[in-house]
């Protein structure tokens, strides 16, 4: 059974490149672990790949769901594992490629996230309570219903207080009683490339100058014309709830640049510290970053 191929690590460090690369060499597939490229119409601030820049290549997990869908783990889970087991069973070396950890984590390990798919009739109901009553009180019913969850939540860890209180509506179980055990379902080679924090940052600014100079402004506008606002999951987005703050409040778009920098900034130090956990990863020079490389490493 070939090894599965992880390229992961911080945005804007050239993943979906390496990952063409690796897939052309290995006569392989891409499978995308990235939270906001499931999502359709959300191309430019999302850096989602083109056609010409995937090469021919066949992507999975863009474009699954529409923009006012949920999407959770277990659901990226359900959907993506089916086509990873499918590539191994050609004989082929699947390309996980993405920055979403938790989505990663969830491919290779046996791992439950609750094992239950997004409710979104409950899910909106906790929002509406949400809306209602305020965090406080969504807090309150967590520590009622699991308390040992709760108490490794933050008040305003909103999402994640909704997603255990839908784990117990939905399963009767609670999140709490869930062992996540780090035991992997694959034999895989991780890599991610590492590169200096002042050159990585000015990567980040190059992107989202791009993002902006390729029309992301537009992009939410007609985002918003078509109903999808702040309540929606997907514009929770960085680069999507700066662009939708701003126009609320009159700032200018250069302000909206700077903030997604910054937001962005932060983000991919968050990367780095999850994907340091990761059993085995290689941090990869960027001059190492090449599929050569790579199919050494699997060979290896």
């Amino acid at each position: 059974m070939n090894k599965v191929l992880v390229i992961c690590g911080a945005t804007a460090t050239g993943k979906s490149g390496l990952a063409v690369d690796c897939a052309l060499k290995l006569n392989s597939e891409v499978i995308s672990a990235d939270s906001q490229l499931v999502y359709k119409e959300l191309n430019i601030g999302t850096a989602k790949p083109t056609a010409e820049e995937m090469r021919g290549v066949k992507h999975h997990m863009i474009d699954v769901v529409g923009p006012t869908a949920s999407y959770s783990v277990s659901d990226y889970s359900q959907a993506a594992t089916p086509i990873l087991d499918g590539l191994l069973q050609e004989n082929k070396t699947p390309i996980i490629c993405g920055g979403t950890g938790f989505y990663i984590n969830s491919l290779l390990f046996d791992l439950s996230y609750g094992n239950t798919a997004a409710n979104l009739e409950v899910r909106q109901k906790y929002e509406e309570l949400l809306q209602t009553h305020g965090k406080e009180y969504l807090y309150v019913l967590l520590k009622q219903t699991d308390e040992n969850t709760a108490q490794k939540l933050h008040v305003n860890d909103v999402k994640r207080i909704i997603r255990a209180l839908e784990i117990y509506e939905v399963s009767g179980k609670m999140k709490s009683e869930i062992s996540d055990t780090l035991k992997p379902k694959y034999d895989y080679v991780a890599v991610a490339i590492n590169y200096p924090r002042e050159e990585l940052y000015e990567r980040i600014n190059l992107r989202v100058d791009e993002m902006f100079d390729r029309g992301l402004v537009d992009e939410v506008k007609g985002l918003i014309d078509k109903g999808i606002d702040e309540n929606c999951q997907c514009m929770q987005a960085i680069g999507y709830k700066e662009v939708l703050f701003g126009f609320k409040n009159g700032d200018k778009e250069s302000t909206m640049r700077d903030v997604i920098k910054q937001n962005t900034r932060h983000y991919a130090k968050r990367q780095i510290t999850f994907f340091k956990k990761l059993q085995g990863i290689i941090w990869l020079e960027p001059k190492d970053a090449t599929c050569e490389k790579v199919s050494e490493l699997l060979n290896g």
